[in-house]
């Protein structure tokens, strides 16, 4: 179940295949390069990409920097790359990110992002309606400033 409002898609068309687009988006330690505020990640365990496979990813924003234990709960080559955050915490996951990647008729890739809060993580429950609207608006922003980035670098 979503936290109400705090589910967004976006979406940009990318000039290369959707295994490229695939292989970038699964490969989190360069998620840093570009989004504003992931840092990258380290693999923890499984086959880095794999579903079942375990990351450490970190974040920042201004001089506030933190990392989140997350496992790969999808991962279908050239279509579908997910994780959630804290699956291990008894009131977790908290938060699924998702990737898919389609054909698209010009020949190269559709990339839709998913960021989908299923439960407030415990940083977030004491914000205000408005605090986690704002929240909430600063993650859009990133996801489009994320997907522009990618798609910059895939058609490099």
């Amino acid at each position: 179940m979503t936290v109400h409002g705090m589910q967004h898609e976006a979406t940009v068309e990318i000039a290369a295949t959707p295994e490229t687009v695939f292989a970038m988006v699964c490969d989190v330690p360069r998620m840093g390069e570009w989004s504003p505020e992931n840092a990258g990640a380290n693999w923890t365990s499984g086959t880095p990409g794999a579903e079942g496979s375990t990351f450490e990813g970190h974040n920042r924003i201004g001089e506030r920097e933190w990392s989140v234990p997350c496992t790969v709960t999808v991962a279908q080559p050239g279509e579908c790359f997910e994780w959630v955050t804290r699956p291990e915490d008894p009131e977790g996951p908290y938060v699924r990110w998702t990737y898919r990647t389609a054909s698209n008729e010009g020949g190269g890739t559709t990339l839709t992002e998913t960021w989908d809060v299923l439960s407030l993580p415990p940083t977030l429950q004491p914000l205000s309606a408005e605090q986690l609207a704002a929240r909430a608006d600063v993650v859009r922003a990133g996801m489009a400033a994320t997907l522009v980035a990618i798609k910059a670098a895939a058609e490099s």
